[in-house]
């Protein structure tokens, strides 16, 4: 630990004297969110989050949706398959919707250079740029897609892809220069695809099932955590840290540090220990899915009657899957990471206790020191933790969650003050 402390403070070329508000509520252990409630108060949620119920082919996907914060403290919610992007003032007040023209309707991610917004990747690898009020201004033009898109300076974006290729998933992290649309691949690595075949055991993939249903359309999904067949584990994340950029992988626990320009600065590993799904709790995750599915067959449903022997063989496939289960599965070492408005890191480790509504947390501080912890909970809001629904700026963590015991529409967008708890 030592060390990648003072990797950090050499490699950051910090200087002291910086805001520690947050960093003061950290040290307390245990870290409140509550929330601000004239923050959108009078907004119409039912409205405003009218797709949150949305599904397609029977998932929901209602609650995909990511903000982005703007400069002076307005925001903009990305909706998941929705042509709109919802725009609020910087008190809560829903403003208005947004609809970007030729721009595929990408999810906003960030702001360049103060003022410009960046999106996602398109399938066609087009990445969209508009001015703050949603103007198309400029397409990049890159060649995979992107997990995550993030701001470093000089009009730079550090872009997180993955691309398939015919025997290999790549995973890679490159920086693309704005101005001129040339990118350098600074990290890359390279995970086998293996063929998932419904109904021949031998062939699959553990967990990963996978049918061709009878409209055409092809069913896949895995059934495991940390067991999909784009990877086991997790993808690494990045940020931006001062004039730096940091990736963080939770599946080896490195830490890596870079410069604007890509070259590499330090390479460290998280102190604490990684954990593991037993063979015991792989069993009981693996018959609980079981069960879902057969539970499935029994409905009435004529899609389902259309598509039994499909299904059967799929439940086949994980009857089987259940009885070879021999060994633990390892757990990454946390399950994302977030930047707060101090240049702090919040690291999440994985929850021991599902649903439990508490989040443990290490803090790299933006002095490189990255001994103290915390516990993040909430009592009016079931937390969902994401950097895509939670974004620091001016010492509030504003967030996309679910309000406990709504009478209709959960989905908030809320302003949370940190507290000691």
């Amino acid at each position: 630990m030592k060390n990648l402390i003072l990797c950090f403070v050499l490699s950051l070329g910090v200087v002291s004297g910086s805001s520690q508000e947050l960093q003061n509520i950290y040290k307390s252990g245990r870290v409140k969110l509550v929330a601000d409630k004239n923050y959108g108060q009078g907004n119409d949620w039912n409205t405003i989050f009218r797709s949150y119920y949305d599904s397609i082919q029977g998932n929901h996907i209602g609650p995909r949706k990511s903000l982005l914060v703007l400069p002076d403290g307005s925001v903009i919610v990305n909706h998941a398959n929705q042509k709109y992007h919802s725009k609020f003032s910087p008190s809560g007040a829903f403003s208005k919707e947004i609809v970007v023209e030729n721009s595929s309707h990408r999810p906003f991610l960030g702001v360049l250079s103060g003022d410009k917004m960046f999106t996602t990747i398109d399938n066609m690898g087009k990445l969209f740029v508009t001015d703050l009020n949603g103007k198309l201004i400029k397409t990049l033009h890159l060649d995979y897609m992107s997990r995550q898109v993030v701001a470093l300076d000089d009009d730079k974006l550090a872009v997180s892809g993955w691309a398939i290729w015919a025997k290999k998933f790549r995973s890679f992290v490159s920086i693309v220069d704005y101005q001129t649309n040339e990118e350098k691949i600074i990290w890359e690595h390279f995970t086998d695809r293996p063929e998932v075949v419904a109904g021949n055991n031998k062939k699959s993939m553990p967990f990963n099932y996978s049918v061709r249903l009878k409209n055409g359309l092809i069913y896949s999904f895995s059934s495991m955590p940390y067991s999909s067949i784009t990877g086991k584990g997790l993808p690494v994340e990045i940020t931006s840290l001062k004039d730096k950029l940091l990736l963080a992988n939770p599946n080896t626990g490195e830490l890596i540090l870079f410069d604007a320009d890509g070259n590499q600065l330090m390479k460290e590993k998280v102190s604490w220990a990684n954990k593991s799904i037993s063979v015991e709790d792989q069993k009981v995750i693996q018959s609980k899915a079981i069960e879902e599915y057969k539970a499935l067959l029994r409905r009435n449903d004529t899609q389902i009657e259309l598509n039994q022997k499909e299904y059967e063989q799929l439940i086949s496939d994980m009857e089987h899957d259940l009885n070879n289960i021999t060994k633990p599965i390892v757990k990454p070492y946390f399950s994302t990471i977030i930047k707060d408005s101090e240049d702090n890191i919040l690291i999440f480790e994985i929850p021991e206790e599902e649903n439990a509504n508490q989040f443990h947390v290490w803090v790299l501080t933006d002095e490189g020191n990255f001994t103290s912890s915390c516990t993040f909970m909430a009592d009016d809001y079931n937390l969902s933790i994401s950097a895509s629904k939670m974004v620091f700026h001016d010492g509030y963590l504003y967030s996309l969650q679910v309000l406990k015991d709504a009478d209709s529409n959960p989905l908030r967008l809320v302003r949370f003050k940190l507290v000691s708890d």
